[in-house]
């Protein structure tokens, strides 16, 4: 039986990585459209599955856009022979499957305020508790780097020499955290957003300039925010206008949305990008493997 489901891609955040996985492989895709088709290489499935330890490693086997599974199952050969049953499988699963997937990832790790000890910046996630000491105890927030995220710099700036806006704000929030910082793993519920930020870091900092660094990564990585799920209508509406700045990011991740709070907003980015890639134009990061699914 093939079970679906969908968590963030961290650290950094990056997406919201779509799962669909069977007894023997899986099948991952960060935008909906190109799965990326792993087979499981040294299983130790049954009780190590039932404790949420991992099951073995998971072997690369082939990537396949959406638009192709129909052709795939239609015509199961390749250059190689036939196709593998296991990728078959899946690709039947997907052809009908409805994304995004709903999010599974509830156990969360915080890098924590120094002042106050409440969440600053979400450094991982997973499903169940009994894979939390398989993630590393750090104690850093890292940003999404500039060469996957470049974020547009002053005439002021670059006359300066100041860094990227990305390593700029982890600078921000590590002095925020302290000479000895501390991180915390949280189980959430459905009723405690207001504890968290719902963008995965706070934006209330008390001068102006950490405040512009925030906003500026924020607004940036608005079309991968957007697949966040559990959002409020407002902060996602919010998102949505940040994002039209980034038209082909929003073409992009677009089919990963749960919601959208502005149809006619989206409707208009969409046609922009679709006018763009057909003069030729792509995302920035389109051809690069921008996120690392951790487990």
């Amino acid at each position: 039986m093939i079970q679906a489901h969908s968590q963030r891609v961290l650290q950094p955040y990056s997406a919201q990585v779509q799962i669909a996985e069977s007894e023997t492989a899986r099948a991952l895709s960060m935008d909906g459209d190109l799965w990326e088709f792993q087979f499981i290489f040294a299983s130790g499935r049954g009780s190590a599955a039932a404790t949420g330890q991992r099951r073995g490693r998971f072997i690369r086997a082939t990537t396949i856009r959406q638009c192709d599974l129909e052709q795939l199952l239609a015509n199961p050969t390749s250059e190689d022979g036939a196709v593998d049953e296991r990728i078959l499988e899946l690709a039947r699963f997907l052809l009908e499957a409805r994304l995004p997937f709903p999010a599974r990832d509830h156990y969360e790790y915080w890098l924590l305020d120094a002042a106050d000890d409440s969440p600053l910046a979400l450094i991982f996630s997973c499903i169940e508790a009994a894979q939390m000491d398989s993630f590393p105890n750090l104690t850093d927030w890292t940003a999404l780097p500039a060469a996957v995220l470049p974020i547009e710099t002053s005439e002021e700036e670059r006359s300066r020499a100041y860094g990227p806006v990305n390593y700029r704000l982890e600078r921000c929030v590590a002095e925020r955290s302290g000479s000895k910082p501390k991180a915390q793993w949280f189980k959430r519920g459905d009723d405690e957003s207001e504890h968290f930020p719902p963008f995965l870091l706070r934006e209330d900092w008390g001068d102006e300039e950490s405040h512009g660094l925030c906003q500026r990564y924020l607004n940036r990585q608005a079309p991968r925010l957007l697949m966040l799920q559990g959002l409020e209508t407002v902060e996602r509406r919010r998102l949505e206008v940040a994002a039209k700045a980034n038209a082909l990011d929003v073409a992009r991740f677009y089919p990963l949305y749960p919601e959208i709070a502005d149809k006619a907003l989206m409707d208009s980015i969409r046609i922009e990008a679709q006018l763009r890639m057909a003069a030729g134009e792509k995302a920035y990061a389109l051809d690069r493997r921008d996120g690392v699914h951790y487990q």
